[in-house]
């Protein structure tokens, strides 16, 4: 499922999160806090408004994860430097 966010000048169009893309799945299970539980259904809730399309919150959680380790240099340094060890 592919859910693009409406890039207007709300607030919502600077979420982090804007596509949804379908890849294949790796079963994977998780137990959140009730705090980022409930964030994470408030976070559907606003794709779903912005795009029209409603989100099934496991779909949310890879790219959330994806974009964290994106961003997080110190865990780009120290990949590289795992990945220069090994060949």
């Amino acid at each position: 499922m592919n859910v693009i966010v409406n890039r207007g000048a709300t607030d919502v169009s600077k979420l982090k999160i804007g596509a949804i893309e379908d890849e294949k799945p790796v079963t994977m299970t998780i137990k959140p806090a009730s705090a980022i539980y409930h964030d994470l259904r408030v976070y559907a809730e606003v794709l779903e408004q912005e795009g029209g399309h409603t989100i099934d919150l496991n779909s949310l959680v890879a790219p959330m994860l994806a974009r964290f380790i994106a961003t997080d240099r110190a865990f780009r340094r120290a990949r590289r430097q795992i990945q220069n060890k090994d060949g």
